[in-house]
């Protein structure tokens, strides 16, 4: 503090206590966290966290995440499928089940006789693998192609009936499916949905530290040599500590932390960050 010519000591203390003052309330009216992290690795023990950022944040980061993905319009799947070049009962398939995939283990073994026979791709698919098995007592069909036109009930009459052998072979033979989706990978549109929904990552990911930056920054510290951080002056409220995307590792453990702490009027509030509450393994940022 600059003291004046004509400043007397009386009014300098005076000053000096004032602003004591002020600080001694605006510190009452403020509060602080200090917090302790250690990692413990497989079949170790606990060891200090060193010199990994901590930011305090007044959301949890997760839901920053959530709030970022809401904002980022997603791709219409409806829209995408009805835009594909495949039959009708293949669309209403895809819609049904929500998925584009037709090719995998998973997807052979899911598919129903049913669907087999009453979509085109899927008929074609399970016919081409099978159809040379006549010998091994796969259903040889009775109706001609030609009587479709000459003789249409006699056509749908025999087609019927080799609808319900086949759907009998399939029911006693669920393996005659596996392989089939072979022949569906040149028309599988997963491949071009996943690059869609892809698409969105950068965008929310950038949104995600947008949020964090201007909408719920609070404080931003480090950890030192002992693992020990803190927060001083901050207003009374809830916050969290967070490590954001950022991992501490220790031995073969990796970790990071979105932790909620109160904090209140003129009092420490203490935490200590482990493996305990350690953001749950998967939940990193788009």
């Amino acid at each position: 503090m600059r003291m004046t010519q004509n400043a007397t000591p009386g009014v300098v203390i005076l000053s000096v206590l004032l602003s004591f003052g002020v600080a001694q309330r605006a510190r009452a009216q403020t509060g602080s966290v200090a917090f302790t992290v250690h990692l413990t690795p497989s079949g170790g023990i606990a060891e200090p966290v060193r010199g990994l950022p901590f930011y305090l944040l007044r959301k949890s980061y997760a839901e920053i995440q959530k709030e970022a993905d809401a904002a980022v319009p997603k791709p219409d799947f409806d829209a995408f499928i009805d835009a594909l070049t495949v039959s009708k009962e293949l669309k209403a398939w895809m819609k049904k089940h929500h998925t584009a995939q037709i090719t995998g283990q998973e997807f052979t073994e899911g598919l129903t006789a049913g669907e087999i026979i009453n979509i085109p791709e899927f008929w074609k698919a399970y016919l081409t693998l099978n159809a040379p098995n006549k010998n091994f007592g796969f259903p040889v069909p009775k109706y001609k192609e030609s009587d479709a036109k000459t003789d249409p009930e006699k056509y749908q009459k025999e087609l019927t009936e080799y609808h319900a052998k086949v759907t009998r072979y399939i029911l006693l033979h669920p393996e005659s499916k596996d392989g089939m989706d072979s022949s569906l990978e040149s028309i599988d549109p997963s491949p071009q949905w996943n690059a869609k929904q892809e698409a969105r990552g950068p965008a929310i990911k950038r949104l995600v530290m947008d949020f964090t930056q201007s909408k719920y920054f609070v404080a931003q510290t480090e950890t030192d040599t002992n693992g020990d951080a803190g927060f001083t002056g901050v207003p009374p409220g809830t916050y969290w500590i967070t490590s954001l995307s950022i991992e501490a590792q220790v031995g073969d453990v990796n970790a990071r932390w979105d932790v909620p702490v109160t904090i209140r009027a003129g009092a420490e509030t203490k935490a200590r960050l482990s493996n305990y509450n350690a953001a749950a393994p998967g939940k990193q940022a788009p």
